[in-house]
């Protein structure tokens, strides 16, 4: 049975940001693009997990993502996730007094929060930890530990992330777009060639025990998790 995600968030690019890559990863969704249509989603459909923008427009008096935080507290326990520009220490104790489970600040990588969803998810009794595998290749998302055989890889967290990213959907080519999107987030603007910088970091680790390549480029297109032809 799918999960359940209502995200609460008035700005189109990043609602749209999240919906699509949270259906990509097979939760089903709800949106809601104030704090009013929001709770009366979250009281009508008791979704397993909220996504919450700090900032929304006070369509009621005082009703921003504190208040809407604050009322789905005093009616349940269901996991939130307070997304905000607002990074000052401070600001993070007052998401987390509000009730919020967690506090991601943008602009933000798709799969720290997709990460941070199954971490809350498996902390309510929702979801649990996974051995990733495919052909000799397995990838520990508790542990974050990853083996080639018996041959223990050690990766830095982006590596962990890409890697777990193509362990997510083999044999399936992802596009620059779609790994843009998921490792490095919907604002990132950065050089042309760091998802090849990237993958050239995964081969070198996936092929120093003279392993036979499973990261594969599609020329013009991306990169695909297979076996070697």
């Amino acid at each position: 049975m799918r999960k359940k995600i209502l995200i609460i968030e008035d700005e189109e690019r990043i609602l749209d940001f999240l919906k699509r890559g949270l259906t990509y990863e097979g939760y089903q969704i709800e949106t809601a693009v104030d704090g009013s249509q929001g709770l009366s989603f979250a009281y009508d459909t008791s979704p397993d997990l909220v996504i919450l923008d700090w900032m929304l427009p006070e369509v009621e008096h005082g009703l921003d993502g504190l208040e809407v935080c604050r009322r789905l507290r005093d009616v349940g326990d269901v996991p939130i996730i307070m997304l905000t520009a607002k990074e000052s220490v401070e600001d993070r104790v007052r998401g987390l007094d509000a009730g919020a489970d967690d506090y991601l600040v943008k602009p933000f990588a798709l799969n720290e929060l997709l990460a941070r969803v199954r971490a809350l998810l498996r902390r309510s009794g929702q979801d649990g930890s996974k051995i990733l595998t495919f052909a000799d290749l397995s990838l520990d998302t508790g542990t974050h530990q990853a083996f080639r055989r018996e041959r223990l890889i050690e990766f830095t967290a982006k590596e962990y992330e890409l890697l777990e990213l193509f362990l997510r959907h083999p044999r399936q080519v992802l596009t620059r777009d779609v790994i843009y999107d998921r490792v490095w987030g919907y604002d990132f603007g950065g050089e042309s060639n760091i998802i090849e910088v990237y993958v050239r970091y995964l081969r070198q680790k996936l092929e120093g025990g003279g392993e036979p390549r499973l990261l594969h480029t599609v020329r013009g297109v991306g990169y695909v998790l297979r076996e070697t032809m």
